[in-house]
């Protein structure tokens, strides 16, 4: 798999398969494969942080600038390894430990200055990039302080990996009454990625009408049949 002009053998795939904990069926694998080796303009066998930035899902991303760090010079088997953290099939427990033992992909996003330790400042840090101007600096202050409370530490507290990954599960744990997933297919049509959107309500007592899904920055290569949206 060092060159990207060569195809996948079946081992390769098994292989891969295996190191992404099973999180991407073969065929996800072999479209990921064709995706690498698009990005992978002059096939050196690796993805530099610049080919990773011609990603639309990626560079849209609040937190691209910090995620480069760790995507710079990534072979296929690393680049499915980092797609992994982000799949909707992936355990919390998978998505902390899915790189390396010791440290995890979202936590290297907070631990800005690369301690080992994620500080009140540095989670503060991350959330200014992901919220933006729709929430205040004390907004968000307040937020982290009460999640940091909920959690059993303060803002003066330094979290250690499994401090983080407490912290971390408090939040993404908590069930909400409606939420919107989405996911990639799979499939790619001409040359960009396919995604699943799910609108899941929780609340069996109240109903959701005249739903409106808005993709700011995305643009159809085809187009959408209403009849692929469907209450399941």
């Amino acid at each position: 798999m060092g060159n990207t002009s060569s195809m996948l053998t079946q081992y390769d795939i098994e292989e891969v398969q295996e190191h992404c904990n099973n999180l991407f069926t073969q065929q996800e694998i072999v479209s990921l494969y064709k995706r690498f080796c698009q990005l992978d303009r002059s096939a050196k066998g690796f993805i530099s942080s610049d080919e990773f930035l011609s990603v639309p899902e990626f560079a849209m991303n609040p937190l691209s600038q910090r995620l480069l760090k760790m995507v710079d010079c990534l072979n296929f088997k690393e680049f499915v390894a980092f797609l992994s953290a982000f799949s909707t099939k992936a355990s919390i427990q998978q998505k902390i430990e899915c790189w390396y033992s010791q440290h995890t992909i979202i936590f290297k996003v907070y631990d800005i200055d690369g301690n080992g330790k994620v500080s009140f400042k540095e989670i503060l840090s991350v959330l200014r990039d992901l919220t933006g101007s729709y929430m205040s600096e004390n907004q968000r202050e307040q937020v982290l302080s009460d999640v940091l409370e909920e959690a059993g530490y303060t803002t003066e507290s330094s979290l250690l990996l499994n401090d983080f990954i407490k912290v971390y599960h408090s939040v993404v744990s908590k069930n909400t009454n409606f939420n919107i997933l989405q996911y990639p297919t799979g499939r790619m049509i001409q040359g960009k990625t396919n995604y699943r959107v799910l609108t899941v309500n929780n609340c069996e007592s109240c109903t959701q009408q005249s739903i409106i899904l808005d993709c700011p920055g995305f643009n159809t290569v085809e187009t959408i049949d209403p009849r692929i949206i469907y209450k399941g």
